[in-house]
C-alpha cells in the first residue's frame, strides 16, 4: 500500500508560478514510476509529467519548458514546479504512484486555478 497526499494548489494569475508537493508513505520502495496528472472540468484525466525510479522524466507537450517534476528521496516527496501558468492549466492535479501498471495509487487531488 502507498499513501499519497498532495498540497500546494491554489489561485494564481496567468504567468505566475506554483509548486505542488506529493508526500508518499507506505511501501514507497516498491514504486517504479511517480507522476502528476490533471483533470479539468468536463475533460478526461491527462498525463502531465512522470518520473521513473531511474530519474527519467516525461512531459506532456502542453507543459514542456514550463513545468518541472522532481523528487526529494530524503523527504519521500515529489514536486511539480509550474511556471508561466496559463488559464488552460486550470484543473485538479493528482499525484500517482505506480508499482506495476495494474497496481497504482492516487492522491486526493489539489485544485489549481489560473485566472486574473
Amino acid at each position: 500500500q502507498v499513501q499519497l497526499v498532495e498540497s500546494g494548489g491554489g489561485l494564481v494569475q496567468p504567468g505566475g508560478s506554483l509548486r505542488l508537493s506529493c508526500a508518499a508513505s507506505g511501501s514507497i520502495f516498491s514504486i517504479n514510476v511517480m507522476g502528476w496528472y490533471r483533470q479539468a472540468p468536463g475533460k478526461q484525466r491527462e498525463l502531465v509529467a512522470t518520473l521513473t525510479s531511474g530519474r527519467s522524466t516525461n512531459y506532456a507537450d502542453s507543459v514542456k519548458g514550463r513545468f518541472t517534476i522532481s523528487r526529494d528521496n530524503a523527504k519521500n516527496t515529489m514536486y511539480l514546479q509550474m511556471n508561466s501558468l496559463k488559464p488552460e492549466d486550470t484543473a485538479v492535479y493528482y499525484c500517482n504512484a505506480a508499482i506495476t501498471s495494474a497496481q497504482q495509487y492516487w492522491g486526493q487531488g489539489t485544485q489549481v486555478t489560473v485566472s486574473s
